[in-house]
């Protein structure tokens, strides 16, 4: 069908699916089998990070007065941006007695001690040396090589994104549990449409990893490569194709193959915090979701981009709050014994 200058219309994206209970759908137990998601997870532990560490959404550190704080493993964090907007980061305690940065001030692309009005450019001082920041666009990252230990890279291993005129928006939250339970939870593609009926049906497992994986992450044979749907409302879907893969190890990336929206990723990071009061180790996943359109609908949407970054911030909340409860309980399993790990 064409329109009325003569251009050929796409189809809409939906899809009326029949009615199928939650009961009824095919068993997927026998697929996910625990040795292949632990296979998956061993190699994905084993590839290089850098010691790079995602702190935050880039925008969540802004050019305002107040510098932004993070704990990842332990080290205090404290990050802010120059005057021409530059990313910088250190340690997050004051050389001088201690104070937390966090709470300062940022002037002149300074951040400006509250206790004793001590300056810190992002140069070293009296101690205190300046974290390698990098700035992708879309997160922040820091690079802690005491804490990884690995040998250090450059930059982080970031994945390929959509090229030009996505939108952006990243959630973050906090599990009681480590960075592998939740790439394990990111490996086990299975359980989307029993866990989360409310987003998943029809999912399929079309390809499970067999083979190395590049470094981008993407278009390997190290991978899960699923056939889903995600609901819209009622009987009404949007059928996609999507692979995951893991680039490195603290990090899963879902990539838009075939289908609506194709180019568009999740990226589902995994920062260690620390441990509480109690020893329990507890760790931020940083999910970023780019999505991208060829449809010419989309220009609209990046022109309300704000507005729709707290319904996706929502969408992945939502799931996440299945999922961090998926992750916690591998972790406890794992620490008494009762599960492999």
């Amino acid at each position: 069908m064409k329109d009325h200058t003569g251009r050929r219309r796409r189809s809409l994206p939906l899809r009326m699916r029949p009615r199928v209970s939650w009961a009824k759908q095919q068993p997927t137990w026998q697929a996910a089998r625990p040795a292949l998601i632990a296979g998956a997870l061993k190699r994905a532990a084993a590839r290089p990070s850098g010691n790079w560490y995602v702190i935050g959404a880039s925008r969540d550190i802004g050019s305002g007065p107040r510098p932004f704080g993070r704990t990842v493993g332990g080290v205090e964090i404290v990050a802010w941006r120059t005057e021409t907007g530059e990313l910088r980061a250190g340690p997050g305690a004051c050389p001088h007695l201690g104070a937390p940065l966090r709470d300062s001030r940022v002037v002149c692309g300074t951040v400006v001690c509250h206790w004793h009005g001590l300056s810190l450019d992002g140069g070293p001082f009296a101690g205190w040396e300046p974290f390698p920041a990098h700035d992708d666009g879309v997160l922040a990252w820091v690079r802690l090589d005491a804490l990884g230990g690995e040998t250090p890279l450059d930059r982080p291993v970031v994945p390929r994104r959509p090229e030009r005129g996505a939108v952006d928006a990243v959630f973050t939250a906090v599990g009681r549990c480590e960075p592998e339970d939740i790439v394990a939870n990111r490996l086990d593609p299975w359980h989307g449409s029993w866990f989360h009926p409310y987003s998943f049906v029809d999912l399929t497992v079309v390809s499970v990893p067999e083979g190395p994986q590049g470094d981008d992450g993407a278009d390997t044979d190290d991978g899960f490569v699923v056939d889903v749907s995600f609901k819209v409302a009622g009987r009404l879907v949007v059928p996609v194709r999507a692979a995951f893969t893991a680039p490195e190890p603290r990090t899963v990336v879902m990539h838009i193959t075939g289908g609506e929206g194709v180019g568009s990723i999740v990226e589902t990071h995994a920062t260690p915090l620390g441990t509480d009061g109690r020893g329990v180790p507890r760790t931020a996943v940083v999910e970023a979701v780019v999505a991208t359109s060829d449809r010419p609908g989309f220009v609209g949407a990046r022109a309300v981009a704000p507005a729709l970054r707290p319904l996706m911030r929502w969408a992945a909340g939502r799931l996440w709050r299945d999922d961090l409860a998926y992750a916690e309980r591998r972790r406890q399993l794992r620490s008494s014994g009762r599960f492999p790990g």
